[in-house]
């Protein structure tokens, strides 16, 4: 990982001294993504700032890359994972003079032109100057991993990795970009598909579009855009299931083994899904001695996740660092004002907050580790939400048909005339081709999840990472992966990608079956989703509202934001004991003030503080078992109020005997004919207190309390009085 930076004249003219300036200050705000080298170049009407992190070939790797001839220079940010393979590609005469596994993009270029990333897998952000034809060649990966960030006007153009460097130059306008925001509809969590362009949150920013090459003319500011990729757009014809599971786990394979692959260690966040123990299997086969980190809080002790991430390790010999995360672990407000500048963009929230502290605690721990393996975006592309969207694929087809019909009401509004509750008279399939939409709905579900990984999942993964001098790699984003998994015939979607079907079955017999059929569970939602919020709203609630108040002093703040309505929703939150997702929603809106401060007046990352590092559990300690007294918080009902059954809430059993707790049909919990929740469940009659359910049902409030908490949360149960 490096931090990329630039900055060009149009007009034929050089640049002068001065540039040296702007050039250097962007090299200090990208420091944090390269700390172990530095280099500035300024030459005619083209300056280059590069800081790097060594991961591969430390001691010969230094950028800026210039070709034999002199014609071409390039800075890169990122890994090309098949540079040894390219490079026997190449022409004979053409000898590589370096280590940098980014050194073979020159030469693909001068031979391919705008070609040159065809045949390239990696991740990767690029700038190279083209001398001869006087352009800057810029270019991301197939799904953005790397980012690259400008902003041109009529005399220059200003690049940088991070948006904060584009603040170095006075140029660049510093205003958070409020409408534009307001209508990401991600960031209200509004059920609709993700928009259509990336949003950098801020004015006058662009960002590169990924799988695109981007040629920006030095004589007059043109830009052309070239996309090299595109996401499959329809299925195959035809297939055989085993044949697609067999390639499947030949590809993980090889994109493990291209992201493991570094000459310093690189650890792994395990979440004890099948995801990332997927990803630590076939990566300790060529690493040996891994150490994973696993975030140990409330949420994670509820679902499961901490129980099977320490199992998992245990069982395949690995160490595994459980960082905790306590109730009483509430960052500062100005700790998470560094959090949000870091990651510079409003959706930061628990999991972005929790993965920075692991990679704060895992530098800490492990000096020499500099690359951390993760399990992220396997959901987004193996049909990993298709159990939260449905009981099987037919109902998850419905829920993403009606994403697709809620996006098209704000696209078309017209058309929402036509969606009635008993069904539409006109047929979908015409109005599909009618306004250029896909007849392929499960097709535009993956478009989406596309964008949404780009505007979301590596754009959090990579800022967090960066922040403690580390790189984040992303085995489930190969596009081969991708395009095969795009690419399964619509007739064996329902047995390869629900539930993550093809995955689990490519990865049998590497990891423990319990671990390979374990049914996926969110990060923090869910089960335990009360820890996460609370943590949310005591840290708005901290130090009299001290966080809020910032946001609200932003520039155009009180113009966009509803001052007495936060402070509303904030007291109605009490101590945080809640799941109310406009917790979630109303961080967001403070985030946004936040930038737009900070943009105003852009604070120096290093000089913000940062907080003590997070403790790890000792080793040996059970993390569920031992560690009860640290995770008790108050309830948010108690034994004098009415516990009350919503209609949702069924109790079915099967022939065996096995009893399950539904809503609406849909099972979400499992129970023994025996279990003490069943016998509260039952005795609850909307009338007595809860003191006096439990005395019906001969049970204690501690056997039940976490089933009790699942239930409220899942709103399957309501407290009167």
């Amino acid at each position: 990982m490096c931090g990329l930076a630039g900055v060009a004249r149009f007009g034929g003219q050089d640049l002068g001294p001065e540039a040296d300036g702007l050039l250097n200050r962007l090299a200090d705000v990208l420091h944090h993504r390269g700390p172990d080298d530095r280099e500035v170049l300024r030459r005619g009407p083209v300056g280059l700032a590069f800081t790097r992190l060594s991961l591969v070939d430390p001691e010969d790797g230094s950028q800026p890359l210039v070709s034999d001839d002199g014609d071409l220079v390039l800075i890169a940010n990122g890994e090309i994972y098949n540079h040894k393979e390219l490079a026997a590609t190449l022409p004979s005469d053409v000898s590589l003079s370096t280590g940098s596994d980014c050194e073979v993009l020159l030469y693909l270029y001068r031979r391919h032109g705008l070609d040159f990333l065809r045949d390239v897998r990696g991740m990767f952000a690029v700038i190279l100057w083209d001398r001869a034809r006087r352009r800057l060649v810029l270019a991301r990966d197939r799904f953005g991993i790397k980012p690259l960030y400008y902003h041109q006007n009529n005399e220059r153009i200003v690049l940088s990795s991070e948006i904060k460097g584009l603040f170095a130059d006075p140029a660049t306008p510093r205003r958070f970009d409020w409408a534009k925001a307001l209508s990401v509809p991600a960031l209200a969590a509004a059920p609709r598909f993700s928009g259509a362009e990336l949003c950098t949150w801020f004015e006058g920013v662009s960002s590169v579009p990924a799988a695109t090459i981007q040629c920006v003319d030095l004589q007059d500011g043109s830009t052309t855009r070239h996309r090299y990729w595109e996401l499959p757009v329809e299925p195959a014809e035809s297939g055989d299931a085993r044949q697609l599971t067999e390639r499947y786990a030949e590809l993980l394979d090889a994109s493990v083994r291209d992201c493991a692959t570094a000459d310093t260690e690189i650890g792994l966040f395990l979440s004890g899904g099948v995801d990332s123990a997927a990803v630590l299997a076939l990566a300790r086969e060529q690493l040996g001695e891994v150490h994973t980190f696993t975030a140990l809080s409330g949420g994670t002790r509820e679902n499961g996740d901490a129980e099977s991430s320490d199992r998992l390790a245990r069982e395949l010999g690995v160490h595994n660092h459980q960082v905790v995360f306590g109730p009483q672990d509430i960052p500062t407000a100005e700790e998470w004002a560094r959090l949000v500048w870091l990651t510079e963009t409003p959706m930061a929230g628990p999991e972005v907050y929790y993965k920075h502290e692991l990679h704060r605690f895992a530098r800490q721990e492990r000096p020499e580790l500099r690359g951390m393996l993760l399990g992220a975006a396997s959901d987004e592309f193996n049909g990993g939400y298709s159990g939260e969207m449905g009981t099987d694929w037919a109902s998850f087809l419905a829920g993403t048909e009606s994403l697709s019909r809620a996006t098209w009401d704000d696209r078309e509004p017209l058309l929402r005339h036509w969606w009635t509750a008993g069904g539409s008279f006109v047929d979908t399939r015409a109005l599909r081709q009618v306004t250029g939409h896909s007849q392929d709905v499960y097709g535009e579900y993956l478009g989406s999840e596309y964008r949404k990984v780009q505007q979301y999942n590596v754009w959090h993964e990579d800022r967090t990472a960066a922040g403690s001098g580390v790189e984040a790699r992303v085995p489930f984003l190969d596009h081969r992966l991708v395009e095969l998994v795009a690419s399964v015939p619509r007739s064996l979607r329902p047995q390869l990608l629900w539930n993550k079907r093809i995955l689990r079955d490519a990865v049998r017999g590497r990891v423990p079956e319990w671990v390979a059929e374990r049914e996926k569970v969110p990060f923090f939602y869910g089960p335990g989703t009360r820890h996460a919020y609370r943590m949310l709203v005591s840290l708005m609630q901290r130090d009299g509202r001290a966080l809020v108040e910032r946001a609200l002093s932003a520039p155009d703040a009180r113009t966009f934001l509803d001052a007495d309505a936060i402070g509303a929703a904030l007291t109605g939150f009490g101590d945080g004991n809640t799941d109310a997702a406009s917790v979630e929603i109303l961080m967001r809106v403070v985030n946004m003030g936040l930038l737009a401060g900070m943009a105003d007046q852009p604070p120096t990352l290093s000089h913000l503080s940062v907080g003590p590092v997070r403790t790890a559990l000792p080793h040996g300690m059970d993390p569920v078992a031992d560690t009860a007294d640290q995770f008790t918080i108050g309830r948010p009902y108690g034994p004098d109020q009415v516990p009350v059954s919503s209609g949702a809430l069924m109790v079915l059993s099967d022939a065996e005997g096995t009893y399950y707790l539904a809503n609406e049909g849909q099972i979400e919990f499992e129970v023994e004919a025996e279990a003490p929740i069943l016998r509260v469940v039952r005795c609850i009659d909307g009338k007595a207190t809860l003191a006096k359910v439990l005395s019906e049902a001969g049970v204690a409030l501690a056997d039940v309390g976490e089933e009790l908490d699942a239930l409220l949360e899942q709103r399957l149960i309501t407290f009167d009085g």
